[in-house]
This record gives C-alpha cells, structure tokens and sequence, in this order.
C-alpha cells in the first residue's frame, strides 16, 4: 500500500526534516510540498536553504513548491504533515481539514483542544478515537492529530513507564538544544559561552501536555492525569538532543532496578519508524549526552540514566533527538499510526 503525503511548510527546519525522514520510506510516497508566496512556483532547490546533513534528495529537488492553501495540494494526496509555525498553522490548518485532508502536525496550536489528540504512539494511541469526536463537534471531513512539543516528549515515555508505580508530582528542568528554536531562534552571540534560563511558552507546555498525554480517554473527553508538574527550561549551546533532568514523586517506593527494569520494558509499537526498544536506560551515570546518545535508534530512541533513588520517589536524566524524535519524527509516526488504525 502506498499513501501519497504532502508537507505544509516544507522549507524550514522540520518541514527538511520531514523530507529526510520521508526519503525511501516504504509506505508514504511524497507528492506535495507548500511554502509561503514568496516560494510558491519554485523548484524546492531554490526555495529552501538546505540544512540537513544528508543531499537533498534529487527528485525532492526538483519538485515545485506551492502555496500553503488546499487548491496547490493535489486531491489524490492521503495524509498531510504540517511543520507550519503554530500562528500560521492555527489559519491555514482548518481550511485542509475542512478541505477533507487528515492532518499530522507538528505545529503547537490546538494540542491542548478537547477534541484534538495529542500523540504519542506508543504511549496513547487510544486517543486517536477522539477524532470521531472531532468531526462531529467541527463538522469536517478531515482530521487534525498533534504531536507534542520536543521537551514534552522526551520525558513522558519515561513517566509511562512509571506511572505504575503511581505518579503523584513531577518536577523536570530541562536543557534544551538551539536547533528547538529554529536556524534563526538564537543568534551566536545569544548562546555561545552562555545558558538561557527561560524559553518562552515551553514550561506551560510541559506542564500541561503531559498531563493530556497520559490521561484516559473515556470515548467522549480526555480527563487529564492527575499528577503535578512543574518545569524550568533552559536553552544551551548543543545543537540538537534535549537532555532533562527529572524528579519524580510516586505512591509507592520503587527502586532504581525497578525503575529501569520498567522503562525497558515499556512495549513500543511495530510501525516503520519506531525504534526497536522505545527507552534505552543506560547503567554508567554519565550517559546520556547529546552529541553521543541523540542518534540511537535514527533519532527516535529516548535515553535515560542517572536513575536514584529521593525522599519521595526518584530522579534520572532523559535524553531525545528534538528535531527527529521530537519533531517530525513523531509526527511521522502518527502519520504511519493513523494509516495502521484506517484513519487514513
């Protein structure tokens, strides 16, 4: 079976990403790509300026960029990945979905809509039902599926994993790569030799995201988790990996085998982008970092370590590719997710 996508916003830095990712893929043909008008009617090769530290891909190249509405997306394309900044996103979005397009975004508007999944394959893919919701409530045709934001996702797989243990609070301070912020979000002389103790909009997300992530959809809403969260997050002069350093309160005791015993074993899903094991939980305490542990599994591993034991439950470090499994990875996997479920 192959399913014909298109990619909202190719140009940037998730939207090359998506291409990447997309190249060679065994289900999903890419046959659109849109832009702002001041790319539409060029070749992707002289629209984009590219990035990634892989070739353009030839025919990718040379395909010819459109504009960001619903008449420049061909009627045969299946499944649209959307890579829009999240203002942009929030106008031009309902017009495909009203157009009957089901959408895959990554862009941040909607996550925390009542009728919008917000998913993680392995971790909720349930939450896909709400889509019936959706349509109801919107009357379209189409479907919008989010994914979470790139902090947000690197640390609740590990909360997952725990939460059979009983979650109560969580308290995470995260140290996040410049490529979150887009090429042109930190300027060198911002970054270099410093730390940015603040990034706008980025502790309300986790804060919220993962609670919605991990709560229980009861066929008509999502009741959020009940645990407590409260982030601080700090840009650093990485280039790509967000490591994050995480405290978590549980019901019960547990121990740091128990806690890694359960994030390895935590089930992943049989789609063509997920890793083969969702957590890899490293032994030695000074792993995971970045430059060494962002790649494990193509960029879609998470990575824990550091796990002891506290007063009131355990802290560890988690480790994901912000770009890749943060990114449009994870919104290519809810792609591949919505195709395995026949929403697509």
């Amino acid at each position: 079976m192959t399913v014909r996508v298109g990619i909202l916003g190719a140009t940037g830095a998730v939207g090359q990403r998506f291409i990447q990712l997309l190249d060679d893929h065994p289900t999903f043909e890419l046959a659109a790509l849109t832009a702002s008008e001041a790319s539409a009617g060029k070749s992707y090769r002289e629209a984009a300026k590219w990035r990634v530290n892989t070739p353009i891909p030839e025919e990718v190249a040379e395909m010819t960029v459109g504009a960001t509405t619903p008449e420049d997306v061909p009627d045969d394309v299946d499944l649209l990945f959307s890579s829009l900044p999240s203002g942009v996103a929030a106008e031009v979005e309902p017009a495909f979905l009203e157009a009957g397009y089901v959408v895959s975004s990554n862009s941040s508007n909607d996550r925390m809509a009542p009728d919008v999944p917000l998913t993680i394959p392995e971790i909720n893919p349930g939450h896909l039902d709400l889509i019936e919701v959706q349509r109801e409530q919107r009357g379209w045709d189409g479907a919008l599926v989010k994914n979470p934001n790139c902090s947000t996702i690197t640390m609740v797989p590990t909360l997952a994993a725990l939460d059979e243990f009983g979650l109560e609070a969580v308290q995470v301070s995260t140290l996040q790569a410049v490529s979150g912020a887009g090429y042109s979000g930190v300027t060198s002389m911002e970054i270099i030799d410093n730390a940015i103790p603040h990034i706008g909009g980025e502790e309300e997300k986790m804060e919220t995201e993962s609670r919605k992530l991990l709560g229980e959809f009861d066929g008509a809403e999502i009741e959020l988790h009940g645990m407590d969260v409260a982030a601080s997050c700090n840009r650093i002069p990485t280039l790509d990996g967000h490591l994050e350093n995480v405290f978590a309160e549980t019901a019960e005791d547990v121990t740091p085998e128990e806690a890694a015993a359960a994030m390895r074993e935590y089930p992943g899903v049989d789609l063509p982008s997920s890793p083969d094991q969702l957590i890899h939980v490293f032994e030695d305490f000074g792993r995971p970092q970045p430059r060494l542990d962002r790649e494990r599994g193509d960029g879609m591993q998470i990575s824990a370590g550091g796990i002891q034991t506290t007063e009131n439950g355990l802290k560890y470090n988690c480790l994901a590719h912000n770009t890749i499994r943060g990114a449009a990875g994870a919104s290519l996997l809810n792609g591949e997710l919505l195709v395995e479920e026949g929403w697509v």
